[in-house]
């Protein structure tokens, strides 16, 4: 099947699973909404599209675990509302949308965030079905946690402000392990979890290694990317002096690890059987301009 259509189907999938788990979303209304807003607002669903391509491709019926799908996707949202806040990266846009705190203020935007979060674990733990699924949960606990990508964004924050300092290159290779790469290594560990630990230790450094590849691609893009495509400010974090891959590297080199990481992946994926989904996935990831 093509790519893209593959994909689309299962981003429909997510899609109407967050439609059916959105409605049993109960509390006050604008608290809701507000939640509501954000989990519906679009982009590409990149996260809970590889845990259901990866079930898949290790041989797993993808339908019964969508609620988790689900689950990593209001982990991410909930994220962005609060990446989105002035204390943090100050951005009004977000998947071409004003942020969630421009339209229901900081304080709404917080606890909307909040709720997400832990609704996240409401309804995963309240469907879980095997040990497979248990730790699956528990794997996208500490993605998201204070190991996880909480404490990449507190190196990020820190960094910017100039209150952690070093070498530039551990700093932010620990920056992208934790705030991109472990929420973007849980659905694939998540998924081989489900399957018996198949192919897990393969699937943790493909993981790792796409969140090199997304977070420098999106550095590339904050330079040369354009607000139509990406739907959000375009060369915020340079003026924000962070660290990112073309501060330290450069554009050029940024390509050249681009690059050098795409192959790695691939290398290994070439090990993994039903992998034609994936090698094409990452084809578009490297070459995304969103």
């Amino acid at each position: 099947m093509n790519f893209y259509k593959q994909y689309d189907i299962y981003k429909q999938s997510v899609e109407n699973a967050i439609e059916y788990y959105s409605n049993k979303i109960h509390c006050n209304e604008t608290l809701k909404s507000s939640m509501i807003y954000s989990l519906k607002a679009g982009g590409k669903r990149i996260r809970p599209v590889m845990f259901l391509a990866a079930l898949d491709m290790l041989g797993i019926d993808h339908n019964k675990y969508l609620y988790l799908a689900v689950a990593i996707e209001c982990v991410h949202t909930y994220s962005l509302i609060h990446d989105d806040l002035p204390a943090l990266d100050n951005d009004d846009f977000r998947r071409g949308k004003p942020a969630n705190h421009t339209v229901y203020g900081e304080a709404i935007a917080i606890i909307a965030g909040d709720a997400l979060l832990n609704y996240a674990f409401e309804l995963s733990l309240s469907e879980v079905s095997d040990e497979g699924s248990f730790l699956a949960v528990k794997e996208l606990a500490l993605s998201a946690g204070h190991s996880g990508m909480i404490n990449g964004q507190a190196y990020d924050l820190l960094t910017e402000n100039g209150q952690v300092s070093g070498d530039n290159e551990l700093l932010l290779k620990k920056i992208h392990d934790d705030k991109t790469g472990k929420l973007l290594t849980a659905p694939l560990v998540m998924a081989s979890k489900i399957a018996n630990g198949k192919y897990l230790n393969q699937l943790t450094k493909i993981g790792q290694l796409t969140g090199l590849l997304f977070q420098f691609t999106d550095d590339l893009l904050d330079i040369e990317g354009k607000f139509e495509n990406l739907g959000k400010t375009i060369g915020k974090d340079g003026a924000a002096n962070k660290l990112t891959a073309v501060s330290v590297y450069g554009p050029k080199e940024t390509k050249n690890i681009i690059e050098n990481t795409f192959t790695s992946i691939i290398i290994i994926l070439k090990n993994i059987e039903n992998n034609s989904f994936f090698i094409d996935f990452y084809n578009y990831i490297k070459n995304r301009e969103n």
